[in-house]
């Protein structure tokens, strides 16, 4: 991927990737989750400092979301989000598993019986005697 607007590095802190590549809004989120287990480099874990080439797989895991990445370019400073999706290729299992999650979450809110609206004051009221009372 030879895109002459993303200026070619041999390696790159993992951290500074994965903020460049807008996975983290901070830096400092990067390194937490590193710091945290939450990343790994080609099936091991990693540092902040450990340094990424073109071609490494990540897999990466943020909140209930799970990504596996192949590094496509790398880049030291963080641009457009058009620009950080060409720094990376999700794997298509990655995209399946995170696909199926998105349909699993969505499928167990459904069976929930919300009301149409918000309690007023008296339904309000209701609900309190009720829990207290219990």
């Amino acid at each position: 991927m030879s895109d002459s607007s993303l200026p070619s590095f041999v390696a790159v802190r993992a951290d500074v990737w994965l903020w460049a590549a807008r996975m983290f809004k901070t830096r400092s989120l990067a390194k937490q989750a590193i710091d945290g287990g939450k990343v790994d480099v080609n099936g091991t874990g990693c540092k902040p400092s450990k340094t990424l080439h073109v071609g490494d797989t990540v897999r990466l895991t943020r909140g209930e979301e799970r990504l596996e990445l192949e590094i496509m370019a790398l880049s030291e400073q963080r641009g457009p989000a058009s620009a950080a999706q060409l720094l990376y290729r999700e794997t298509e299992a990655s995209r399946v598993a995170r696909e199926q999650l998105r349909e699993s979450r969505r499928l167990s809110g459904a069976g929930l019986n919300r009301p149409p609206t918000r309690p007023n004051k008296q339904e309000r009221r209701e609900l309190r005697r009720l829990k207290d009372f219990s």
